[in-house]
C-alpha cells in the first residue's frame, strides 16, 4: 500500500502510517520485539491500574484507610507507567494500544471481577500481580539489552524497582493482616 511502511500483525506491530513511522537506528525485528514487550506491559499495567481501583473502591473492614490510601497511591504509580511505555514504543517507530479490546487481547494478569474480596485476599493478589509485573519487567529489559535499546532498558529498571517496592509493601502489610487474623482479631 503506497504510504505505509508494513510489519506484520503477527508480530504484534501493526500497520505503521508513514507519518508514525518515527527513525530510529533499532533494526524493524528489534522494533518489533520491543514494542511486543513494551504493549504486553502496558497491557498488563491497565489491568493492574484498574484491579487497584476495583479495590480501592471496594475495600471495607478494619484497615480501610490505610489499604484504600496505599491502593491509591500505587494505582497512581502503575498509571504513571503507561504514557512512559506508550511513548516509548512510539519513539523507536512502533505503534501502541488504541482500545480496551487490545487490552484485553495483550494483558496476563487475571481480572477480578468477584463483588466482594476480603482485605487479606486484595492484598495476596495484588502483591502477586506485582511480582508477575516484575517478571514481565525484566523479560522486557532482557528484550531491550539484546536490541541494544539503552534508553528502553533504563526506563524499565525504573519501573522494576517501583514494581518490586510495590510488591514488598504489600508482602509486609500481608504478613501484619496474617498475623491479625491468626492472632482471632
Amino acid at each position: 500500500m503506497p504510504g505505509r511502511s508494513v510489519c506484520s500483525l503477527d508480530e504484534g506491530v501493526s500497520t505503521v502510517d508513514k507519518r508514525l513511522n518515527t527513525p530510529t537506528d533499532l533494526s524493524k525485528k528489534d522494533v518489533t520485539a520491543v514494542t511486543e514487550a513494551l504493549n504486553r506491559l502496558l497491557a498488563d499495567s491497565y489491568a493492574l491500574y484498574l484491579k487497584y481501583k476495583n479495590f480501592h473502591w471496594h475495600l471495607s473492614g478494619r484497615h480501610f484507610r490505610d489499604l484504600h490510601l496505599l491502593f491509591d497511591e500505587h494505582a497512581a504509580q502503575v498509571l504513571g507507567s503507561t504514557d512512559i511505555l506508550a511513548e516509548r514504543a512510539r519513539r523507536i517507530g512502533g505503534t501502541t494500544l488504541r482500545s480496551i479490546g487490545q487490552i484485553s487481547e495483550l494483558q496476563t494478569l487475571e481480572d477480578n471481577n468477584a463483588e466482594y474480596v476480603a482485605p487479606q485476599a486484595m492484598v495476596d493478589e495484588l502483591m502477586r500481580d506485582n511480582q508477575h509485573v516484575v517478571k514481565a519487567l525484566r523479560s522486557a529489559h532482557q528484550t531491550a539489552d539484546d536490541a541494544k535499546d539503552v534508553a528502553t532498558a533504563s526506563e524499565l529498571e525504573v519501573m522494576i524497582d517501583a514494581a518490586e517496592n510495590r510488591a514488598w509493601f504489600l508482602f509486609e502489610i500481608a504478613q501484619d493482616l496474617g498475623e491479625e487474623r491468626a492472632a482471632g482479631k
